[in-house]
């Protein structure tokens, strides 16, 4: 035994397979060694125990990240877990290297948990602070490991669509008013790579994705009530988003936005994507059989006008499909003769069924690829 067990702030490591069977000792000794290389930890043990530290949700890492005062006897049993860690790890021992933690536990003292305290103010705790965007499923989130890494700058064109939710991010990000947002247009046309690029832009500013399935709108109040408590920010996005209007989803999703008697959690932002301005799926036939028809349509209407902003990214033009075409190219540096590009563009937009940024993107992507391996580019 190695005194592990002992840990109570930080008693959360435990659940991790290998630093429980390390704080076991002997006992676990064979387990123990099976799951360090499997993890491929004998050479840094001290590096995969600190990440450990880093990624855990207890009482001192949520009050740090909420701007919360620390009382001295959490503080005290903190950094006595600390100490107690590093003791465990500074014993000698033939079959693994300890090596150092990261350089934000090195010392396993109290200006280690200072520096902890101060990085958990600034950038978030636990799982919020070890992924940026999750996805909400059988009442869980999970993580998004791989994320989009787009940026505002790799998005060519919709310059004053964009101003307008970047100025609405921001306000959300300070604590200002801020609304709910329904982006609408065209396949391609960016609306997604928008949202994603805003939550890298912020990211170090504590704001993280949670992306929930049309499917699962029932699940909307729950969701918001969760993360209500979490100090951070969190953009709830609805991806390619769509209901038909007997739909029963279409009064929860009411119930979720502004309007209701809870009003805005500071914390939580509602970002929808869809192909219609109204969301809803009309069907005439169910619009005749209604005794009140024009109350229906009301109800209808009035679920978008629920996102205090929208958005159009309408379609491009061939002027601006073939000016986000140069931007793209320009950044790739690619060399294909202009009036070249600008003839193999629009064959490609012909052929694979319109313009739009994203085409314009596939197109750049595969002249580059032809460029660097030689060939010709043929469309």
């Amino acid at each position: 035994m190695n005194g592990l067990s002992g840990l109570t702030v930080l008693s959360g490591i435990l659940s991790d397979p290998l630093i429980a069977a390390f704080a076991a000792g002997s006992g676990e000794r064979t387990h123990f060694l099976r799951l360090l290389f499997e993890r491929r930890a004998e050479c840094g043990l001290a590096r995969y125990v600190s990440d450990a530290v880093l990624a855990d949700e207890n009482a001192f890492s949520r009050a740090c990240a909420a701007g919360e005062e620390v009382s001295s006897y959490l503080k005290k049993a903190f950094c006595a877990d600390l100490a107690l860690i590093g003791r465990a790890l500074e014993e000698k021992d033939d079959a693994y290297a300890a090596g150092a933690p990261c350089a934000l536990l090195s010392g396993w003292d109290e200006a280690a948990a200072g520096r902890l305290a101060a990085h958990y103010a600034k950038y978030g705790y636990g799982r919020y602070l070890m992924h940026r965007a999750f996805r909400f499923t059988g009442g869980e989130l999970v993580p998004i490991r791989a994320l989009s890494d787009v940026t505002l700058s790799d998005l060519k064109g919709y310059e004053s669509e964009k101003k307008e939710v970047r100025d609405n991010f921001e306000s959300f990000i300070a604590g200002l008013p801020y609304a709910d947002m329904l982006l609408y247009g065209d396949r391609g046309t960016g609306k997604s790579s928008t949202v994603h690029a805003m939550v890298n832009l912020y990211a170090e500013k504590k704001l993280r994705l949670v992306e929930i399935d049309k499917e699962n709108i029932l699940s909307l109040p729950a969701l918001k009530t969760r993360l209500a408590s979490v100090p951070m920010k969190f953009v709830v996005f609805i991806d390619d988003f769509s209901l038909r209007e007997d739909d029963d989803r279409v009064s929860s999703l009411k119930a979720a936005l502004q309007g209701t008697m809870e009003g805005h959690a500071g914390n939580v932002m509602i970002v929808a994507t869809s192909n219609r301005r109204h969301i809803v799926e009309e069907n005439f036939a169910t619009r005749m059989d209604s005794v009140h028809m024009g109350d229906s349509e009301e109800e209808l209407l009035s679920l978008s006008d629920r996102f205090g902003i929208t958005v159009l990214f309408a379609s491009v033009n061939k002027q601006s499909y073939l000016a986000i075409v140069h931007a793209i190219a320009a950044d790739m540096h690619i060399v294909t003769p202009q009036e070249t590009l600008d003839l193999l563009a629009e064959r490609w937009a012909i052929l694979r069924g319109g313009r739009s940024p994203r085409r314009a993107r596939q197109f750049a992507e595969y002249v580059y690829a032809c460029e660097q391996k030689g060939v010709p580019v043929e469309v």
